[in-house]
């Protein structure tokens, strides 16, 4: 194994597992429950409070890095997986790369069209100036929920080159098919990592 293997290889499992335990511990201390947001009937499980405390936020990145081996690239989704995602390629001492929602980037761009619940929406990485191609990326989270947005950045950047090696997420929101959308769109062997289900 050379250096730069051992770079990214990411912290030791024994690590990971014990931040895994100590994220889902500050989860749920800090986390509080919103009731009717963002529309009746939904119950919002707010992380802004465990991302704030000091030992919240070091135990999530830590056990977001998981199981993480060989990662080139941290792929962060617009707007809290910008959060995580610089903070994870910090603790994989590897690069971080925004996935911008539609029209927050100057040209040129690659871009990806997708149906959410409500509607459409678009997302965008730069197309020049980054090259991705045959880069092992790991895609960053806040929450999933059905998966529509971690499928079509994984799909973006697929078409820039990159190979998406797994998704990893604060949250799963259970009920929702995320998982299974995510299985459905970029096979079933692709690692879906959640500190918490929720």
């Amino acid at each position: 194994m050379t250096d730069a293997d051992n770079l990214r290889s990411g912290p030791a499992d024994d690590v990971t597992a014990r931040a895994l335990d100590e994220a889902r511990e500050a989860i749920a201390v800090h986390a509080r429950m919103v009731a009717d947001f963002p529309k009746p009937g939904i119950a919002f499980k707010d992380l802004t409070p465990v991302l704030a405390d000091p030992v919240g936020l070091s135990s999530v990145v830590t056990a977001l890095t998981h199981g993480c081996r060989g990662i080139d690239l941290v792929a962060g989704i617009d707007a809290r997986g910008f959060l995580l995602g610089g903070a994870v390629a910090r603790e994989l001492e590897v690069g971080v790369l925004a996935v911008r929602k539609g029209g927050k980037l100057p040209p040129p761009v690659h871009s990806v069209d997708y149906t959410l619940e409500y509607g459409t929406a678009s997302l965008e990485i730069p197309a020049s100036g980054i090259d991705i191609t045959g880069q092992r990326v790991l895609l960053v989270d806040d929450v999933l929920a059905t998966g529509g947005t971690a499928v079509a950045a994984a799909e973006l950047l697929q078409r820039a080159g990159a190979h998406v090696v797994g998704v990893a997420v604060i949250m799963e929101l259970d009920g929702l098919g995320g998982r299974a959308t995510i299985a459905d769109g970029l096979g079933a062997d692709l690692p879906v990592h959640a500190v918490t289900v929720g």
